[in-house]
């Protein structure tokens, strides 16, 4: 069970930061590792499980911390600090995220992601559930973009495309998005070309996401941090 907060007076906790919500994570990960949860008992719909765990961790956050509302127009869990947490199961890492332009795909979402990957057990007997936290990891919000087209378009800049020749691959991979806004995009890519990224976008109506990427690079390379597990 998750210890309670301290009691302290009012307006006498720290502000949060990304760091404090970092350390934070790793133990909200390890106390829920090892806590037996009636309500879960059962429950085989993912949305169900990571709403929640993301409510849970925000009351934990809260408990602790002055957490600044900020611009809640942005619909992330931590406008203020440009964070989003994301709860996808073991079995299928993947989540979804509204879509607000087909320029997030090339060059992020817009906002860092803290995500948690858990492996649900059911106790018959108690008729609890447990979440074994497997994966808590921090990406940058420069490297949640889409990891192969992110890879193709530097590699492209790097053999001398121009244009027409990144205007011609956006089409080929259905990017949504019209020859005027793919021109658009041709012309930033040139003029800065966006670093690397490591989730797995699929166009929809809401972007799909796939942490795959993600996990297997975590604590090896620049922006993509392995906080736990």
């Amino acid at each position: 069970m998750l210890a309670p907060p301290v009691a302290s007076a009012p307006g006498s906790r720290p502000p949060l930061t990304i760091e404090a919500l970092q350390q934070e994570a790793v133990a909200f990960a390890r106390e829920e590792s090892v806590h037996a949860e009636p309500s879960l008992f059962g429950v085989t719909d993912g949305k169900t499980v990571g709403t929640y765990l993301e409510q849970k961790f925000r009351t934990y956050v809260a408990s602790r911390y002055e957490v600044t509302r900020g611009n809640s127009a942005k619909g992330i869990d931590f406008p203020i600090l440009d964070v989003d947490i994301k709860v996808t199961s073991r079995k299928q890492p993947q989540s979804s995220c509204p879509f607000k332009s087909a320029r997030q795909k090339i060059f992020g979402l817009g906002y860092s992601l803290l995500v948690f990957v858990y492996d649900k057990t059911d106790d018959a007997t108690c008729r609890t559930s447990r979440l074994n936290m497997l994966h808590t990891i921090f990406l940058d919000a420069s490297t949640t973009a889409d990891f192969t087209m992110t890879h193709r378009l530097r590699e492209m800049i790097a053999d001398g495309a121009n244009r027409e020749d990144i205007v011609a691959y956006l089409n080929d991979r259905s990017l949504p998005v019209d020859e005027i806004g793919a021109q658009q995009l041709a012309d930033e890519v040139l003029r800065a070309p966006p670093p690397q990224g490591y989730l797995t976008i699929s166009n929809a109506l809401q972007w799909r996401l796939q942490y795959g990427h993600a996990i297997e690079v975590a604590g090896a390379v620049a922006g993509v941090r392995r906080l736990g597990g």
